[in-house]
Parts: structure tokens; C-alpha cells; sequence
């Protein structure tokens, strides 16, 4: 089943009610208590038309409006925190919302946010560009080969330091500077992730594939809300490293905790029935749908691996996954706590 909308074109908030509401007239000389009227839904007091109210007594009116449209939106977000309450969500974080500081501390406030009402955020992240800076500094060209980085041993030596002692432990003082109560991993630690050479790896050097996942020192983590981060950074049987894809990770590791949603944040849209069209967003699609584009070349490239990935993930007993744009601010909050969604979601 394939299904298309148009992109979300309600803002979060609600705009707010109209505050020209015309005062009632009274020709007593004592003031009368101000009467009530609704407008909108928005209780105001209505004041005497002979003493007109200030210009300036609009701004505590507004100032109201604003407040009940944060109300109302939070209201309206109700029957979707009591859906997801409890329940695990992985995302993958990574490509522009981690290169831009506003669309960082969006990503971390709204998985703090979903922790606070009762879910159970995981974060997987990769940190592409933040690689790439640091080979660069040691005077090693990055290259890639089919979307894959080429990873030598120096490379990988990179690869490591960067993405566990560096990103991962900033993203973990982020979260916990918002209020939140984050614990960094990688694949290495209590063996989470054991890898196996990608079967390229002759052309690929130390890029690895998932081969299984023991989840057993996530559930701790995750029963006492807090949020795993965790460095797609993984050994072998021999101890030997390798840099693991996070897309791959993420929904290898939703399946292993049983989560709810796989949320993959991207630097596009989603899925679009014609590639040469963003209005054609698709909305929500099933398995056989999706592998139907695949198979028709409307899904390519870049797109393909994160496809299966959330297949792989479904056939594992995830529920739903989500591939969404991770440029649009609150896009976590937008594709879990509203029907508009933000993206393409995938379900069995």
C-alpha cells in the first residue's frame, strides 16, 4: 500500500484566536463587574466601553493566546504519548541535523522531551563530517567507494578516536546539559555489536557488517531512563575494529531491544514517488510496496540501504520505521506526536 500527501502545512502551533471582541456598553455610574465571554478558547474579561481599554492591553491578551496555544498543543499530543509511553524508540542521528548547531540542540531537546513524557529514546549516531576534519588533520584523503568509506588501518585508528572519545561523549554532555540522563556506548563495550568484514573488504579495508547484537546492557539503561548513545564503532571475534554503518546498526539494535519505531533521520524528505518531484513525499508505505519501487528504480542510490535497513528491522518484529528529514526542526517530535509526520513511514 502506498499512500501520498502533501507536506505538512499546519505549524506546530495553532495560530492564535482574534482578541477584537467588542466591549459592552453601561451607563452606571459604579464600574460593573466585568462579564465573561468566550472567544475562540480564550476566556477574556470584557471592560466598560465608556474607559476604552489601552492599545497596550493587547499584549497580556496575546501573551494569553500564545500560552493556550502551547496548551493546546500539548493537549493535542496526548493520545500519542499514552500510545508510545514505555515503549523504545531507536533513531539514528546523523548528516545535516548534526553538522548544524539549531538543528543539534532541536534533536536533543526533543529526545529529551520524549524521555521526560515516559518514552524510551536510543540514539545510534555516525559523524561523517567530524572524520572526515580529522583525516584531514593527520593528512589522510578521505575516499569512499559506493557510499562507503574506505577504511585503511590508520583510517580506522581516526575513525575510533573521533566517533567514540570525541562526538559521542559531546552528544552525551548535550543531552545531559537539556535535563536528560545519557550513558555513551559503543559497539566494543559488553560486546553490544560483534562485527564481521564487509564482504567488499578487500576495497573497503575495516568496514564492517553487523553479525549479532546482545542487547543485555542496554535493558538496564533503558528501564531506568536513561538514553544509550551509542558509537557505531564495533570488534570482531579477534578484537580486530571496524567501522560500522549506522543506519545498519540502528536497526539491527531496534530489533534487539523490541523496539516500537526506528526513526532514521536523512538529509531528504523521505521516499518521493518521482524522484524528480519533492511534492510527491510518500507518506506511509508497506514492505511490499517498497520493495515493488525498489525493484521499479524509484528507489536508488543512497536510499536503497536505508530501505532495507528498515526492512530487515520490520521482519525483526519493529513495528513501524521511519525515514525522515532531519533539516526540518522538531522533526522527532513532529513524526511521533502529530498524524502529519515529518517523513516516510514504513510498517509491516
Amino acid at each position: 500500500m502506498l499512500l501520498t500527501k502533501p507536506h505538512l502545512s499546519k505549524p506546530l502551533l495553532p495560530s492564535a484566536p482574534p482578541s477584537n471582541a467588542a466591549a459592552p456598553s453601561s451607563s452606571h455610574a459604579k464600574p460593573l463587574a466585568a462579564p465573561t465571554a468566550r472567544l475562540g478558547r480564550l476566556r477574556i474579561s470584557a471592560t466598560s466601553a465608556a474607559a476604552p481599554a489601552p492599545p497596550a492591553a493587547a499584549a497580556p491578551a496575546a501573551t494569553a493566546a500564545g500560552a493556550l496555544s502551547r496548551v493546546d498543543v500539548l493537549s493535542e499530543a496526548l493520545p500519542f504519548i499514552q500510545r508510545f509511553k514505555g515503549k523504545t524508540v531507536v533513531v539514528k542521528y546523523g548528516g545535516a541535523a548534526m553538522k548544524s548547531p539549531e538543528l543539534q540542540a532541536s534533536v536533543i531537546r526533543d529526545l529529551v522531551l520524549l524521555s521526560c513524557v515516559g518514552l524510551r529514546p536510543v540514539l545510534v549516531h555516525g559523524g561523517g563530517p567530524e572524520i572526515n576534519s580529522w583525516l584531514l588533520r593527520v593528512g589522510v584523503e578521505p575516499q569512499f567507494r559506493d557510499g562507503l568509506r574506505v577504511t585503511d588501518a590508520l583510517t580506522m585508528e581516526v575513525v575510533e578516536m573521533v566517533l567514540v572519545g570525541k562526538v559521542n561523549k559531546n552528544l552525551v554532555s548535550l543531552i545531559n546539559l537539556a535535563g536528560g540522563t545519557a550513558v555513551g556506548l559503543c559497539g566494543k563495550d559488553a560486546r553490544l555489536i560483534t562485527a564481521r568484514p564487509s564482504p567488499n573488504a578487500a576495497a573497503l579495508g575495516f568496514v564492517g557488517e553487523v553479525s549479532r547484537v546482545d542487547a543485555t546492557v542496554l535493558h538496564p539503561i533503558i528501564a531506568s531512563g536513561h538514553i544509550p548513545v551509542i558509537a557505531t564503532v564495533a570488534a570482531d571475534e579477534t578484537g580486530q575494529a571496524y567501522n560500522i554503518n549506522a543506519d545498519t546498526a540502528a536497526g539491527e539494535i531496534a530489533a534487539a531491544v523490541g523496539a516500537e519505531k526506528l526513526l532514521l533521520l536523512t538529509d531528504v524528505s523521505g521516499i518521493l514517488a518521482d524522484r524528480n518531484d519533492p511534492g510527491s513525499l510518500v507518506k506511509e508505505i508497506d514492505i511490499a510496496g517498497v520493495r515493488q519501487m525498489v525493484a521499479d528504480g524509484k528507489v536508488a542510490g543512497g536510499m536503497i540501504p536505508k530501505v532495507e535497513c528498515c526492512v530487515r528491522a520490520l521482519a525483526q518484529g519493529v513495528h513501524t520505521a521511519s525515514i525522515i528529514d532531519g533539516r526540518v526542526p522538531h522533526s522527532l517530535l513532529l513524526e511521533i506526536l502529530t498524524d502529519e509526520g515529518t517523513g516516510t513511514m514504513i510498517t509491516g
